[in-house]
């Protein structure tokens, strides 16, 4: 499982995360940061597949994507 982690204090709400990620896991927030913009939300965490997509449009770098090991490599490497 792949995860999304979305830093609402540099989100300006330009909606470009949302408009190119290919699950549409992500939606707008109707509350406001710090700085008065509606953030993107990972709205449906289960639909995310890890792309990456939605970290290289954001123009702030407010979005980053931690992978986690495949379960298969983890067990070869218990056994080695």
């Amino acid at each position: 499982m792949d995860l999304c982690q979305i830093h609402v204090d540099r989100c300006k709400g330009c909606e470009l995360c949302v408009e190119f990620c290919p699950k549409h896991a992500l939606e707008m927030s109707e509350g406001r940061n710090a700085a008065g913009y509606h953030p993107a939300v990972l709205a449906h965490p289960d639909l995310c597949n890890g792309c990456a997509l939605c970290a290289e449009m954001c123009p702030e770098t407010g979005i980053e994507i931690y992978r986690r090991q495949k379960r298969a490599r983890q067990d070869a490497t218990d056994q080695g």
